[in-house]
């Protein structure tokens, strides 16, 4: 993953590494960019923690999903850690618009880079 820049220019780029993998779908890609241990809340109802599960949500969504991402705000925690909020808008294959907003924390994690360790969507 390379050396990402520190702050909100790194959630933006950790951001958008994840749209392209998604619209891309290269789960693979996608789950290297959590932390191992990562907190994950996506559309389904259950949390799901750890890349293991990450990597079975991912594979289970639907050919042709394609997002939009739009980084909000962004707020540095601390050297290592940053946080924000941004809008996503997936449209599967039939052009369905789905919004959502995400709330992400990314953590600098030495030789690994910039990685996210929460992740939570809610519908708008």
């Amino acid at each position: 993953m390379g050396e990402i820049v520190g702050g909100s220019g790194a959630l933006a780029v950790l951001l958008e590494k994840w749209k392209d993998a998604f619209n891309g779908h290269r789960v693979r890609d996608i789950v290297e960019l959590f932390a191992d241990d990562a907190l994950f809340q996506g559309l389904s109802p259950r949390l799901l923690t750890g890349r293991d599960e990450i990597t079975t949500y991912y594979e289970n969504v639907p050919a042709g999903m394609k997002a939009a991402v739009e980084l909000l705000h962004s707020r540095t925690v601390d050297a290592e850690a940053v946080s924000g909020f941004a809008t996503v808008v997936f449209t599967d294959a039939a052009g369905g618009r789905l919004p959502v907003r995400l709330s992400v924390v990314a953590q600098h994690l030495g030789d690994d880079g910039w990685r996210i360790r929460q992740y939570h969507v809610s519908k708008l």
